[in-house]
């Protein structure tokens, strides 16, 4: 973007837009602020947007019927929705509790935008509602970061897209946490998990293309964790809960057809700002995964060395992206 520009950045789409039933495929998007209440940011959308404003409890209100579909606006605590939340071993809060816990929890726990799954060409409008929420006071700071999570449905389901996925974003990863400049120190702190090296090596090397099966098995041995910079739980989790909730029984899941893509801060706060270069880092990933050969061949770079080069996102930002 220039300097004095008013305009925003282009969303770049993915090597395959269409799932395998011909539809556009879609992304759901988690979008964290603080600084201002469910409630009154939830308000200020179904104005901004023309939605329709509908309570679900204290802290959780949804907004039908925007050009973006129904949004749900909410503090990010399970233990504020008790309709949703069964509990505990000390018992289940009750309506009027929940509501106190919620309203004290505001301090230190994020609010949350989450939508519905979009068409990747309706991704655009999401910058509509950060400005919505910018305006009515929404901001990024917190005593921890206020993230942005991408959930977007694969191109295939098949073992071979989800492996090349996987290896793209691994070798890709020192370049998107270096990209995403989580400047400030809480913010970095809320950079997800990596993977642990001995299983990137596996899923890196040349012979490693499992089946279904045998994907899971081995996600779930090396990482029984939702954090991670790309969680594949809730994926997983929406093909055989059984396989998933044996290694992970209390883990917070969610169950979709999607990957989970965590990036540490969402910049609500900037005028301007847009999620449409953290979505291209994304596209970015798929193009990769989508070029086998180029992939193979970053992943043989990779593999080669003893331990990882301290300038991989560089190298691996250049062979990626290079002729």
């Amino acid at each position: 973007m220039q300097k004095g520009s008013d305009k925003r950045p282009d969303f770049a789409f993915p090597p395959i837009c269409e799932s395998a039933t011909g539809k556009v495929r879609t992304v759901g998007v988690e979008l964290e602020f603080g600084a201002i209440s469910a409630r009154r940011a939830a308000a200020s959308l179904a104005m901004g947007l023309r939605g329709q404003l509908i309570e679900e409890d204290a802290h959780a209100w949804i907004v039908e019927g925007t050009a973006l579909g129904d949004l749900m606006v909410e503090i990010d605590t399970r233990y504020a929705h008790p309709q949703r939340h069964v509990g505990t071993r000390w018992g289940r809060l009750s309506k009027s509790g929940s509501a106190r816990l919620g309203t004290m929890a505001q301090y230190f726990v994020p609010r949350e935008l989450v939508t519905q799954p979009l068409p990747i060409d309706h991704l655009a409008l999401i910058d509509s509602a950060v400005d919505v929420l910018r305006l009515s006071g929404a901001r990024e700071a917190g005593p921890t970061a206020y993230g942005l999570h991408f959930n977007p449905e694969p191109p295939r389901f098949d073992a071979a897209t989800l492996t090349a996925l996987l290896k793209a974003f691994m070798l890709l990863n020192d370049w998107l946490r270096r990209e995403s400049q989580p400047r400030l120190l809480t913010h970095r702190l809320g950079l997800s998990g990596v993977f642990p090296t001995a299983y990137i090596r596996r899923v890196l090397a040349e012979d490693y293309w499992p089946n279904l099966d045998n994907l899971m098995n081995d996600y779930l041995a090396s990482n029984p964790t939702r954090n991670r910079d790309l969680d594949m739980l809730p994926l997983f989790l929406h093909f055989d809960k059984e396989r998933v909730r044996a290694r992970v029984p209390y883990e917070k899941i969610g169950n979709r057809p999607a990957l989970h893509y965590r990036l540490p801060t969402a910049w609500v706060s900037k005028s301007n700002w847009s999620v449409a270069p953290e979505w291209n880092r994304w596209v970015a990933v798929e193009r990769l995964a989508n070029d086998l050969s180029r992939l193979e061949s970053l992943a043989d770079a990779y593999s080669a060395a003893p331990t990882k080069p301290r300038n991989w996102a560089e190298v691996s930002a250049q062979l990626a992206f290079t002729s």
